[in-house]
């Protein structure tokens, strides 16, 4: 089992909201924190292994999507083995 750590960015605290729950109800994860970025502006931080951190990420981008909130990274930074 690989542990790994999920990062969600996204705009306004009910699409946190939102996200956080879709990424917790999808996955076997656990929220670790959530950090303020910008007034509005919230990173969720989920822990887990691998695959399931990527589906937890994957359901979260979903759910905010709906509220225009999900950020993409520059680049790849997706562990690959």
């Amino acid at each position: 089992m690989i542990n790994a750590l999920g990062l969600l960015e996204v705009d306004g605290m009910v699409a946190a909201i939102d996200a956080a729950d879709a990424m917790l109800k999808a996955a076997n994860v656990r929220l670790l924190s959530h950090e303020v970025l910008d007034p509005g502006r919230l990173t969720l931080v989920v822990e887990g292994d691998l695959a399931a951190c990527r589906a937890a990420l994957d359901a979260g981008c979903a759910a905010a999507t709906a509220y225009r909130a999900c950020h993409q990274p520059q680049g790849d930074r997706s562990a690959r083995r």
